[in-house]
Order: C-alpha cells, then sequence, then structure tokens
C-alpha cells in the first residue's frame, strides 16, 4: 500500500506582510516554525517505526525549512524539487498583494482557461504550473510505495491532488483543492484494486486552537 502525506507549509512572512508569494522566497515565521515541529510530531505518529520513508520538498525557504523539521525526525534527507514550488506571480511576487489585486485578470468561466494570460508580466500561467508539477508527481510515483511525504504550497496541492487521481492537464483547469497552510493532505492507493483514495484533504487537527489558516 502506497501513502502519501501531502504538507502545505505552515505560516510564512508573506503571510504576515501582506505580501505576494509565489517564487518570494519568504521564510517561516516563529509560529511557522513551531507548526512545522507540530507537523513534523503528527507524521511521526501517524507512520509506524521501520516503515520506508521518502521526504520530496519544494526547494523555497519556507518548505525547506518544514522538511528539516520532519527530515530530522525520520532520519532521512530531503529531497528538493524546484517543480514544487508555489506558482509563480513573475513581477507580483514580494509586492504587496494589492498591487497585484489591482492588475491581477481572473480566467472566464468557460473557455481557456490553462493558458489565459493574468494580466502580470513574467506569471506562470496555470497550464505551466499543472505541467511541472504532474512532472514532478509522475517521478515521485516511480517509486515503489511506502510512505512518502511532500512539503509543498497551498495553490500547488490542487496539482499534486489532480495528478494524483489522474485528472487530465485538459480539465484541471476548472480543479481547485482548498487546504490551510501547515495542513496535512493524506493520499492512499490500495495493493488490490490500486484506487486511489483522498482520504484526508487539510487536516489542521495537529496545530491545535493556534493554527496558522
Amino acid at each position: 500500500m502506497r501513502t502519501l502525506h501531502v504538507v502545505t507549509h505552515p505560516e510564512s512572512t508573506h503571510h504576515v506582510e501582506g505580501v505576494v508569494g509565489g517564487w518570494h522566497d519568504s521564510q517561516l515565521t516563529p509560529a511557522g516554525v513551531r507548526a512545522a515541529v507540530s507537523i513534523a510530531q503528527a507524521l511521526r505518529a501517524r507512520i509506524p517505526d521501520g516503515a520506508e520513508v521518502e521526504l520530496f520538498s519544494s526547494d523555497l525557504r519556507r518548505t525547506r525549512r518544514t522538511a528539516e523539521e520532519i527530515a530530522e525526525l525520520f532520519g532521512v534527507e530531503p529531497i528538493l524539487d524546484r517543480r514544487l514550488r508555489e506558482k509563480s506571480y513573475g513581477e507580483a511576487g514580494g509586492r504587496p498583494q494589492e498591487w497585484l489585486d489591482r492588475r491581477f485578470v481572473p480566467p472566464p468561466a468557460a473557455g481557456e482557461r490553462l493558458d489565459h494570460d493574468e494580466g502580470v508580466e513574467g506569471a506562470e500561467t496555470k497550464a505551466e504550473l499543472a505541467e511541472r508539477v504532474y512532472a514532478a508527481m509522475d517521478e515521485i510515483l516511480r517509486s515503489p510505495g511506502g510512505h512518502q511525504i511532500i512539503v509543498t504550497h497551498g495553490g500547488s496541492l490542487t496539482f499534486v491532488v489532480a495528478s494524483w487521481i489522474k485528472m487530465p492537464i485538459d480539465a484541471v483547469g476548472y480543479a481547485s483543492f482548498r487546504a490551510p497552510s501547515g495542513s496535512i493532505t493524506t493520499l492512499r492507493e490500495d495493493d488490490f484494486f490500486h484506487n486511489r483514495q483522498v482520504v484526508a484533504l487539510g487536516d489542521t487537527r495537529h496545530l491545535g486552537p493556534a493554527r496558522t489558516d
């Protein structure tokens, strides 16, 4: 049986500063570091001792720092993969969120949504984001199974889950799987039917009352 534990990084400086994240290389806040410790402890409690564990992470500082806490408890080295990054917002990265909000062109209700131009110079299209996350997932799933931990971002989570359930890329323009910061999403494939389940989406029980949504 294969189980994927998909972590969205906890509170980062761009959250509290009100600036656009994306590829802007923000870092965890002190609260985010404490949440990362709780995430690692929750995963340690869920994964049996002696189980084979692989750890994959986006290479941005906020995800790397989260992965470091997990790596320490499991005694594994994280595999950093830039394809697991958040969507690039081009020139908006690191600017005030209101700057992006004034310029952002939302996708149409119908028609071309994947290659839609959002009106921000240098920003990735949804198609580009989907293609790189799907490629990263294809590589991760070449391993035989066991427990695999993926540390990524809230926006990228949609494409991790869509890839997992084998949603065609040309349909993913309408997909949205929302999860809070610091959450754990559990995906599982059984050994008999090889059905792929979404067991839990965006679980934050490990964060307690001070969770960082």
